[in-house]
């Protein structure tokens, strides 16, 4: 049943948008259901000349994927919170896994210091370290040279490290106040 026209796709959606909400409700954290539910219903808008004629498993598998996506994401944030503290408990030398805390110390500074870099110099570390992108291929993301794209995340490094180093109280006031975009 290939959809071919906006009527056809609003009678499948008002047909459907009730036993997709319950579906994805039952499944995920109630935060991510409505997004969840819009993603299902954009990929089907965008796939609609793929729909079977009984549409309600293929959408129920559509969901299932989206939230398996999403998973994926909140996995990888939290690898690259746990990979950037880690590389900061080593690069600084303080806490150790016998010594929890100087560990909680250390991750309550890193978080100050990652929220006070600017959203520039999140993506370009988070490209690195998160998705562990080539520096060619970090560039493509960016829309920039390897170049530039090396010269970006060296400096990110630097002021991630300079943050780090500064006491705790300048970092909360740091990410406390509106920050300027970078001009590189």
């Amino acid at each position: 049943m290939p959809i071919a026209t906006e009527d056809q796709f609003t009678d499948v959606y008002r047909a459907h948008y009730e036993d997709v909400l319950r579906f994805v409700r039952r499944r995920a954290h109630p935060t991510n259901v409505d997004d969840i539910v819009g993603e299902t219903f954009l990929a089907a808008w965008r796939r609609r000349h793929d729909i079977p004629d009984n549409p309600r498993p293929w959408l129920f598998g559509t969901a299932r994927r989206v939230m398996l996506n999403a998973d994926r994401g909140m996995r990888r944030q939290s690898a690259l919170k746990v990979h950037i503290q880690q590389s900061a408990v080593s690069a600084d030398g303080r806490g150790t896994a016998t010594d929890p805390a100087a560990e909680v110390e250390c991750r309550l500074d890193l978080a100050a210091a990652w929220r006070s870099l600017a959203p520039a110099d999140q993506e370009v570390l988070a490209l690195h370290v998160w998705e562990q992108l080539e520096a060619r291929e970090a560039a493509t993301v960016l829309g920039c040279t390897r170049a530039a794209y090396t010269m970006r995340l060296a400096r990110a490094r630097r002021r991630l490290g300079k943050r780090l180093e500064a006491p705790a109280a300048e970092l909360t006031a740091l990410s406390l106040t509106p920050r300027q975009e970078p001009s590189t």
